[in-house]
């Protein structure tokens, strides 16, 4: 065979193969499942969701971020609860439930974060939950006295601070500026006030408190949580 054709005939088998490469590299990224637990918005009723809004089981937490028991299911689910959450199947929504002013201070901090920031900056809290609560807490009585003196929005940004909550926000993108203006956002506030009617309204008591398809089940741990999330199809 000639050079010629040679260098002819090549081409036409390179004309020919390329092109289903690239069709076949174009189904194999299409095939990529999504992985819904890096999914997370902000649900009507003010929650933060993670996973596929049309998931066939939701699973709904009321919780509070100076709740031991919301803290010991937040490291025990963490884990099982994004691999269920990958596939599509489950979505979980976390509620907040504010129970004290100091639950307070860390609730408008994590929420300032947005849904790319909440979940990591909520890990973190409830991971270092006794450190941070114990600061705040163990504060003098004269200390608190001064606290008590300062218009809301600078007594919360106190607590942040003293607790080392505005620093951990700093490390999902809140600015010390942001997490002041979060803490003295009036309208934030009122919609906590809002979400905390709304769960009074469904029964909510305590937290954690769960929600597995709009009903309220009897549950505190994920090991009781898996095997209703299991038969519900989730």
């Amino acid at each position: 065979m000639k050079a010629a054709s040679l260098f002819a005939a090549a081409a036409a088998a390179v004309a020919v193969i390329a092109p289903a490469v690239v069709w076949g590299q174009a189904n194999k990224a299409a095939a990529v499942p999504v992985d819904w637990s890096k999914r997370v918005t902000v649900t009507p009723q003010g929650g933060f969701l993670m996973g596929n809004p049309a998931a066939r089981v939701k699973l709904v937490e009321y919780a509070s971020f100076t709740c031991p028991h919301c803290a010991d299911f937040a490291s025990q689910a963490k884990g099982p609860l994004a691999a269920r959450v990958r596939t599509g199947k489950l979505s979980f929504e976390y509620r907040s439930f504010v129970l004290n002013g100091i639950d307070l201070t860390a609730t408008l901090v994590a929420r300032c974060a947005g849904p790319a920031g909440f979940f990591p900056l909520s890990d973190r809290l409830f991971a270092t939950q006794p450190q941070w609560v114990n600061r705040i807490s163990g504060l003098s009585q004269a200390q608190k006295d001064q606290l008590k003196a300062l218009p809301e929005g600078e007594r919360l940004n106190r607590l942040a601070q003293i607790g080392g909550i505005t620093q951990m926000a700093t490390q999902v993108g809140v600015t010390p500026q942001r997490a002041k203006a979060c803490l003295a956002d009036k309208a934030a506030l009122e919609r906590l006030g809002t979400m905390y009617e709304a769960a009074s309204a469904l029964g909510v008591q305590g937290t954690p408190t769960f929600f597995i398809n709009g009903t309220m089940v009897h549950a505190h741990s994920w090991a009781e949580l898996e095997p209703m999330i299991a038969k519900a199809g989730g």
